[in-house]
């Protein structure tokens, strides 16, 4: 198992700020449509890039017709 003391530091420097834009982002997004909100937001702070993948896919669906 790789140690903390062998990722080298500009790893963390580029991946702790894409965790927590896309923590809060899913967060924010997921909020405004009620979408569970906090399980988002803790998935999106774990792991990167699935769970904006899946929001994407399951909850936003951009290639649905909107509702008239």
């Amino acid at each position: 198992m790789t140690s903390w003391s062998d990722i080298p530091l500009w790893v963390l420097f580029v991946l702790v700020p894409l965790l927590i834009t896309q923590g809060t982002g899913l967060y924010l997004h997921a909020r405004k449509h009620g979408y569970y909100p906090w399980l988002w937001a803790l998935w999106g702070f774990i792991s990167i890039p699935l769970p904006t993948i899946l929001y994407v896919l399951f909850v936003v669906r951009p290639w649905r017709k909107a509702a008239k």
